[in-house]
């Protein structure tokens, strides 16, 4: 229920979520879907970080910097879809302010996290391909080690930054979130203040975290094309081009909705396109991230079917 009233939210204060459907029936269909893709993003990519722990062949920069990538993704899918399957199963929408200051703070890190990660990625690829003899001095362990904790390191000090600032902020008139989580645009339409030197922070931070890190990926699988036209064999050709392709279907559906929630100016949206929009790099990304980048892969699919054998050997 939309509650208007004038009031300021205070440490102990609930918020509602608005949802994705108004309608009883919709909302039923879609966490029966939600609820089926969670299970498998979590299942995907806790094999995908076994499979990678298990098998030394498996112990190189690219997986390494995969298995955070998979670690992000179930923390980024279990910080939403939990919450919304408890208020749909409960008929509750309210979350309460340090829940919802939780959410915001982890989803920030996650988000950004996985955008210079991913960036990180599209490095080791471009090193492995176009500089393959310098590859292990381009990407030796403390290289890939240093990436990782920068990703992590750099999303958590600018989370630190936007949760304390939005958190702080004075919330009136309303106290319906108009989305299915706790995210910083939603929430900044509850403010009674000016936030526009604000959004001009946020502003930097989609550089920082979008558009360069997504300018660096496309410069690299323009180089990687490049190099992979030049070759002689049509069989790595075709390879490398398939497994760009792929790679770069996931970017796309990742950094083009967060592109235009976070860089194009708040005339262009309305609350039920964020919405759907915030559900590919929320919810669909982690679930395909695994397919896309391992389990099309021929040294983890030998590794899934070793492991796989082994343990039903000694059942056996």
């Amino acid at each position: 229920m939309m509650v208007h009233t004038n009031y300021t939210f205070n440490f102990g204060s609930d918020f509602i979520l608005a949802g994705l459907f108004s309608s009883s029936q919709a909302s039923r269909a879609f966490s029966s879907c939600v609820f089926v893709i969670f299970i498998m993003s979590v299942t995907e990519n806790v094999l995908m970080m076994l499979l990678i722990r298990g098998d030394s062949r498996l112990h190189t920069p690219m997986y390494f910097l995969l298995s955070h990538l998979s670690f992000m993704d179930i923390l980024h899918i279990s910080n939403i879809v939990p919450k919304m399957m408890a208020n749909f199963l409960s008929g509750s929408r309210t979350i309460s302010f340090v829940g919802c200051g939780f959410q915001l703070f982890l989803s920030i890190i996650l988000l950004g996290s996985e955008c210079l990660l991913l960036a990180a990625m599209s490095y080791d690829r471009y090193a492995a391909i176009c500089h393959p003899l310098r590859y292990p001095v381009l990407m030796k362990d403390a290289v890939s080690r240093l990436m990782a904790a920068g990703s992590w390191l750099v999303g958590t000090l600018n989370a630190i930054v936007h949760t304390a600032i939005v958190m702080h902020l004075p919330f009136c008139n309303s106290n319906v979130i108009d989305h299915y989580f706790c995210e910083f645009p939603a929430l900044l339409k509850l403010s009674c203040v000016d936030t526009s030197h604000y959004e001009r922070g946020v502003d930097v931070s989609a550089i920082i975290f979008v558009l360069i890190p997504f300018s660096m990926i496309s410069v690299s699988y323009v180089q990687i094309l490049h190099t992979v036209f030049q070759m002689k064999s049509s069989e790595a050709e075709k390879k490398s081009l398939s497994t760009c392709s792929f790679h770069m279907v996931v970017v796309i559906m990742y950094y083009g909705p967060f592109i235009f929630t976070y860089v194009i100016p708040r005339p262009y949206h309305t609350p039920g396109l964020d919405k759907f929009l915030a559900i590919f790099y929320t919810i669909r990304t982690p679930t395909l991230n695994p397919i896309i980048y391992s389990f099309r892969n021929k040294d983890v699919l030998a590794t899934a079917k070793s492991m796989f054998q082994s343990n039903f050997l000694n059942k056996n």
